[in-house]
């Protein structure tokens, strides 16, 4: 205290206004985006494990079935879940983010992922055959006109096309770790960039591939993900899966890593992802989507991004903000999954706000 009054005396240490004369509001330029930051945990948890009451298979054509469920409450407001990957799946945890009593969540499994046929199917299965299939299960399950959209990672990547596509039947949209599927976006992940990150598990995912071939890692890894050789296969899918696995949380996930245990996973995610990505998501101009944002502005959104997110980097969430600054928008102390507590708790938070949308 003492020094504190020869510093003001001197004028060295200048006096703070009192806290009730302090602003309660900064807005340095009018228009500079706001950013809303989430520091600690929230008291949002996952709602209790719950089955489906309804599932089933929907042929879509082109030699594709579909899997879908229903949980929650068939009068409630309709939302549909957009697992990630693509290729991921979707799981009994994905049901937990919305309060049963509140929705009727739509969940299913994108071509090839899943319980959906063929596994792992290439043929026919494009960002546009996607977004064909959701308007197709939106109509097959009956009596939805419009339905909050949840997606995360590629999900948020479909998420937003599907919205682009169809503006009038999107009630509002929940995204989290967004991916526009830009080149720059893929060299970062797969090329070069989280590589200074994880540089251990970067050591891995290069094996498969000889020196000669790793100046076009995508290319590589789908020229062995494509090879008649079961064998070969099977060595780029666990070496690709494993990769996004071991890098998608803040620290390494023991739990996640051992899905790539399973051959049946690992060649759907890694066969479908590498697939899409070698055709740059089958978008005809990189950017499309910030490109079209104007064509669902007006719809309600939040956009939820871990500030350590080496897949899905923030830069992306930041552009996607720039470009739509009507959505809510959150960095959160947090990597890329959606298991991170501060990301889930935003997620559930969200979910609750947006089941009162018309």
């Amino acid at each position: 205290m003492f020094l504190t009054r020869v510093l003001r005396r001197s004028k060295l240490l200048p006096r703070l206004p009192s806290p009730s004369l302090q602003p309660r509001s900064y807005r340095p330029f009018p228009k500079t985006p706001t950013l809303t930051h989430a520091t600690s945990p929230m008291s949002h948890p996952l709602f209790a494990p719950i089955d489906p009451y309804d599932s089933g298979f929907l042929d879509v054509g082109d030699g594709h079935r579909i899997y879908y469920e229903q949980v929650g409450n068939p009068l409630g407001t309709p939302i549909v879940y957009l697992h990630g990957g693509p290729g991921g799946g979707i799981a009994p945890s994905d049901r937990q983010y919305f309060d049963p009593q509140k929705y009727r969540v739509v969940l299913f499994d994108q071509r090839g992922a899943g319980k959906s046929t063929p596994t792992a199917g290439l043929d026919n299965n494009t960002t546009w055959d996607l977004v064909k299939d959701i308007e197709r299960i939106r109509v097959h399950v009956g009596g939805i006109d419009r339905w909050v959209v949840f997606g995360g990672s590629w999900g948020s990547t479909l998420s937003l096309t599907y919205a682009i596509k169809h503006p009038n039947r999107v009630r509002g949209l929940i995204l989290r770790g967004i991916f526009t599927l830009r080149r720059s976006e893929l060299l970062w992940y797969y090329q070069n960039g989280a590589s200074h990150v994880f540089p251990d598990h970067f050591d891995d995912y290069l094996a498969p591939i000889p020196e000669s071939e790793r100046g076009d890692l995508i290319s590589a890894y789908h020229t062995r993900l494509t090879h008649p050789d079961e064998n070969v296969r099977l060595e780029a899918a666990k070496a690709w899966s494993r990769w996004e696995c071991a890098t998608s949380r803040m620290e390494v996930d023991p739990e996640m890593l051992a899905k790539v245990e399973s051959d049946i996973w690992s060649l759907a995610f890694a066969r479908i992802e590498c697939h899409y990505f070698k055709n740059e998501g089958f978008f005809e101009k990189d950017g499309w989507i910030l490109d079209n944002i104007d064509k669902i502005r007006h719809i309600p959104g939040v956009i939820v991004q871990g500030r350590y997110d080496v897949v899905c980097p923030a830069t992306t969430a930041w552009d996607l903000h720039k470009q739509w600054p009507e959505a809510d928008f959150h960095i959160v102390t947090a990597g890329h999954s959606a298991k991170e507590d501060e990301i889930n708790s935003l997620l559930v938070q969200y979910a609750e706000k947006y089941s009162s949308l018309q």
